[in-house]
Formats: C-alpha cells, sequence, structure tokens
C-alpha cells in the first residue's frame, strides 16, 4: 500500500482505498476506464492501476483531478459534496451565458438522453460540451440519469454522440 498524501498530520490516504472509491464511482457514473482517462488527461492504463491496487505511486494532483471529475472529496473520497449541488441547473446557465434563449434544466436533460438537440439550442450545447468545465459535464450526465432514470452510460454515448455530430474540438475528450 502506498500512502499518497498526509493533510494536517492527521489522515493519510492510501491508492488501494482511493481505487476502491474511483471504481466505485465511476461504474455509479457509467464511465469506463478509457473514457475516464480521456475526461482526466491519464492513460487508461493509469485508471486501471489505481483501481486494481496495482499502481505503486501516483502524485497528488493527478489524484486530485481523477477525485474532482468524479465528484469525489479528499481526505476521504465521497461524493456528499457534489449531491447538494445540482448539476443540470449548473450546466444549463453556463451554456447559456452567450445566447438570448436560456436553456432550462429540464431541456438539458431531454437532450443528454435522447441525444436529440432541439434546434434553437444547437449553440448552447456545443459551447457546453466543449467549453464547459468536465467535472460540470459529469455533473449534468449524472442529474440528467437520476431525474430520468436512465443509465448514466447511455447518457455518455449521446454526449460522444453530439460531440462527433457537433464537430467539436473535444469529441475525442468526449467519446
Amino acid at each position: 500500500m502506498s500512502n499518497i498524501f498526509d493533510i494536517n498530520g492527521c489522515c493519510m490516504l492510501n491508492l488501494t482505498e482511493v481505487g476502491a472509491a474511483v471504481q466505485a464511482r465511476r461504474n455509479a457514473l457509467g464511465l469506463s476506464q478509457a473514457r475516464l482517462a480521456h475526461l482526466s488527461g491519464l492513460s487508461r492504463q493509469t485508471i486501471s492501476g489505481l483501481e486494481s491496487g496495482t499502481l505503486q505511486d501516483l502524485g497528488f494532483n493527478r489524484v486530485a483531478q481523477i477525485l474532482n471529475i468524479l465528484g469525489l472529496d479528499t481526505p476521504v473520497p465521497a461524493a456528499h459534496a457534489r449531491s447538494q449541488k445540482d448539476g443540470l441547473w449548473m450546466a444549463a446557465k453556463t451554456a447559456s451565458v452567450s445566447y438570448k434563449h436560456e436553456l432550462d434544466a429540464a431541456t438539458l436533460a431531454n437532450t443528454l438522453v435522447t441525444g436529440e438537440v432541439p434546434r434553437k439550442y444547437i449553440a448552447h450545447i456545443a459551447h457546453l460540451l466543449d467549453e464547459a468545465p468536465i467535472p460540470l459535464l459529469v455533473m449534468a450526465v449524472e442529474g440528467a440519469a437520476e431525474q430520468e432514470h436512465v443509465a448514466p452510460r447511455s447518457i455518455w454515448r449521446n454526449v460522444a454522440r453530439l460531440a462527433k455530430n457537433l464537430g467539436l474540438s473535444r469529441q475525442r475528450v468526449l467519446s
């Protein structure tokens, strides 16, 4: 077991514990190891090693990056803080910043679940998928999945398809 950090002399986490939390949260969000690797800028082998407990060392910044994307807190990874936020509402507001018509959370959820974009919101969705912080996209997918009772994995497939169809620069990251 490899300890990764000591916070104020009180809390040590090891990569095995972090890996188990990452795997559970990744599965709950319907993310594959490959997709999490793309979103975090790490290799799939790094994610796999972290989750399986075979990784001997991973820097704090990389661990924090993965935890941030998944909405897990440190020092003890938990999604409690993320559950207090309305990711769909935040994502809809982010997507609407520069546009006359405001994208509402229900329309965003429907778009993510169906993969169908209402014509007047194409620019909003393109902006959201191409420009919004990755943790915000993860929150939006999680919120849509919970609200519409759909598996997050199917929403991620729609996100990848939307990114490709809209010709977004992030399409490789989101696929």
